[in-house]
């Protein structure tokens, strides 16, 4: 590998590794985290069992953060009933596709 790709793949490492941080620090100042864990049920499913219950469909994303923006009467993962975020949307899509990375 030549210098130029060594520097652009330690940029890339570099910025997905921030984007990640800055992310998780999203889910956290959203309140996701109260209730939820990356690899552990809390109050609500483990983002790692979200990720693999819902990995490789088309159009996830949105439909996740849609739901998590409205909220959810309970169901899906147990009892439970989700309450409604008050998370800007773009926040809210940022959690979503970093928590599916678990």
């Amino acid at each position: 590998m030549n210098k130029t790709a060594k520097t652009a793949f330690t940029l890339l490492l570099l910025t997905t590794g921030v984007m990640a941080q800055a992310d998780q620090q999203t889910a956290m100042m959203s309140g996701c985290l109260g209730c939820h864990k990356a690899d552990a049920k809390l109050v609500g499913p483990s983002f790692q069992d979200i990720a693999k219950k819902y990995a490789g469909q088309e159009g996830i994303v949105d439909t996740l953060a849609n739901t998590v923006k409205a909220g959810s009467p309970g169901g899906k993962w147990g009892e439970t009933a989700m309450p409604p975020s008050p998370a800007p949307m773009e926040n809210i899509k940022k959690v979503v596709a970093w928590m599916l990375t678990h």
